[in-house]
């Protein structure tokens, strides 16, 4: 399980932490590869699976810091979805922006009842950059996605549900991701 962390609990993902990850994710991908690994849950805290981006660190970075930010970025997002074993993103409290890029870049999300997923970029005068616009179309259509984008519109697991961005809800996410590992819940199979 990888679980994300940042001091403020918000689970920011600033240059550091997307570093940090990526190299998490090469390393359990020669676990995964060899066999020693069946699956990966990703998760974050109660209250938020992650805000995305540090908008505070972002705001400091020249153009050319940015264009790299943005890379890496999208380097994680691809490791996560081109990861060689199935990958849940067990979400509870807020996924937002680049955190939200994250849980689609994961094969399927559970979402805790206290989930809300967004894309709040419009109403900050930023658009994501890391696979966000693309993912989010194809899983949910592109009217839905758009409305979500444009009106920087947060839903709660409810209708994350309804219109396909989640895969399931349950009281416990990480324990319903394990269950699925196990073959005890063969909603994934």
């Amino acid at each position: 399980m990888v679980r994300l962390v940042s001091a403020d609990g918000a689970n920011k993902l600033g240059m550091a932490r997307i570093i940090a990850l990526h190299r998490i994710m090469d390393e359990l991908k020669i676990e995964a590869e060899s066999g020693q690994t069946k699956g990966l849950v990703i998760t974050g805290n109660d209250k938020f699976f992650s805000v995305g981006a540090d908008l505070n660190e972002i705001s400091q970075l020249t153009a050319a810091q940015a264009f790299e930010f943005s890379r890496q970025g999208q380097a994680l997002m691809q490791a996560i979805d081109q990861f060689p074993a199935p990958v849940i993103a067990a979400i509870r409290g807020y996924c937002m922006g680049g955190g939200m890029d994250l849980a689609l870049a994961c094969d399927y999300r559970i979402a805790a009842p206290n989930a809300v997923f967004g894309h709040r970029g419009a109403s900050l005068g930023v658009m994501t950059g890391w696979g966000g616009t693309q993912r989010l179309p194809r899983l949910i259509g592109k009217p839905r996605a758009m409305q979500m984008f444009l009106l920087a519109e947060m839903v709660n697991a409810d209708e994350a549900l309804r219109i396909g961005l989640v895969d399931k809800i349950a009281d416990d996410p990480i324990a319903q991701a394990v269950r699925c590992f196990r073959g005890v819940d063969d909603h994934f199979r």
